[in-house]
Parts: structure tokens; sequence; C-alpha cells
């Protein structure tokens, strides 16, 4: 999986967002925290839901069982929206 060519991610502060270009049946922005920012860098490349589970569990002190359903609860939200490429 990867992030759509058709989304941008932007980091302000401390937010990390991903925005659509506007080629996208989604306008707006997406909005997230550091966990959801290291989610957005790793699709920037090919990779894989596990993938993205071992990169979060090694960044933040937190149990492995929560940081997977995390990244699944924030990779469907991302598939909702038509910003991963499968």
């Amino acid at each position: 999986m990867k992030l759509n060519k058709n989304f941008i991610t932007h980091i302000s502060g401390e937010d990390n967002m991903i925005v659509s270009s506007g080629a996208t049946d989604f306008a707006g922005i997406v909005k997230g925290n550091q966990t959801a920012g290291v989610i957005f860098e790793c699709l920037k490349e090919e990779t894989s839901e596990e993938k993205i589970v071992d990169k979060v569990y090694g960044e933040f002190d937190a149990p492995k069982e929560q940081i997977e359903k995390d990244v699944k609860r924030v990779l469907d939200e991302l598939r909702k929206i038509g910003a991963i490429d499968d």
C-alpha cells in the first residue's frame, strides 16, 4: 500500500496532515497527531500494515496491541477517502 499520488503530507507545528490536491472525490484535510504523522510518512513509500505497526511501535512507548488498533483505524479512515492505493 502507498499514499495516493493525489494526496500530499504536510507538517505544521505538532499537526500532521494529509491534503487532497483537488484531483480526488475528497476535498479537505486530514489532521492527525504524531502517531498519525509516522503513519503518513510510512505511506510515502510502498509498505504494509505490519511494517507501519513495527515503525510506530519503535517510535512510541505503548502496548503493541494498542498500536495495531490505532494503525488499523487510521488506515481504514484513509482508505475511506481514497488516500491509499492498495
